[in-house]
């Protein structure tokens, strides 16, 4: 089952104490990386979040973030950070002699990350909550990334189907080519009036027809692309974007051998257009998990 990288999941939680949103944006990226941002309320959530995507999700550029809108009750009690309020106005202080423009403006100050703790004897239970309404997230984010995987794997297949169809043009055309090859020797050494008998010259032209031949080249392309249709077909989840990867890096190695061995344009042409598959293939690859 093919996964993309690249996904977004938005998670809304409303309860009696409050509002929690979680949003978590995914893109490409070689490994796993996680940032996340939530209220120092909440920071120690932090460690089973990031334990939890990581068993969840093996590569990409994780962007998560929680943003929580708490209620309030008669019964909680309002803290606030009264040295960090002195802070802050200190350093606006400062600025307005300075820049001298500008108002204060107190319910700003009271919006400052860390400025305003609510008590709340329900914290742990509003915890499980939320992290529960994470997990379901994840599943958002990873069924958009299923989907976008479908899509890949369908241009992957188109390409690959494409790559097959140029291998077997060569495949009718090779024999030809080899005949003509052949032909053109025979002539170049009659018209030199180099005399060589029958058998030295059936010699000499199989070790030069060997040296140009791409036989094994397109039956190695075959299996690559064999393999790779087994890799994406697969309906059981793995990791197989750095797999699929390093096959391409394969093809790729096999048709630039081609490339060298060619002697007829039509060859040439055909290999031009397989290479071309090949980065499209490479391309989307990128965005496989």
């Amino acid at each position: 089952m093919i996964r993309s990288m690249t996904g977004y999941a938005r998670t809304e939680l409303k309860k009696n104490w409050g509002k929690a949103i979680w949003e978590i944006r995914s893109v490409n990226q070689r490994y796993l990386e996680i940032h996340i941002r939530m209220s120092e309320e909440f920071r120690e959530l932090e460690f089973a979040v990031r334990q939890y995507i990581r068993s969840n999700l093996d590569r990409g550029k994780i962007e998560c973030y929680l943003k929580f809108e708490g209620g309030y009750k008669k019964e909680e009690k309002i803290i606030l950070n009264k040295n960090l309020i002195k802070k802050i106005l200190n350093t606006i202080q400062w600025l307005k002699l300075h820049i001298n423009e500008g108002n204060i403006n107190f319910l700003d100050i009271l919006k400052w990350p860390g400025v305003i703790e609510i008590k709340r004897d329900n914290l742990d239970e509003i915890k499980t909550e939320i992290f529960s309404s994470l997990k379901f997230t994840i599943k958002k984010l990873i069924e958009v990334r299923v989907h976008e995987g479908i899509l890949l794997k369908k241009i992957i297949k188109e390409r690959l189907d494409l790559i097959k169809y140029e291998i077997k043009k060569i495949k009718i055309q090779l024999p030809k080519v080899l005949k003509l090859y052949k032909e053109k020797l025979f002539l170049k050494l009659k018209e030199s009036q180099i005399f060589i008998d029958k058998t030295r010259f059936e010699q000499e032209v199989l070790l030069l027809i060997q040296k140009i031949d791409i036989s094994e080249e397109l039956d190695r392309i075959i299996i690559h692309i064999t393999e790779t249709n087994s890799i994406i077909n697969n309906t059981e989840y793995e990791p197989m974007g750095r797999r699929l990867d390093f096959i391409m890096q394969e093809l790729n190695r096999e048709t630039n051998t081609l490339a060298s061995k060619s002697i007829n344009s039509y060859i040439t042409a055909a290999t031009i257009e397989i290479k071309v598959l090949i980065e499209q293939i490479r391309e989307q690859i990128q965005n496989i998990e």
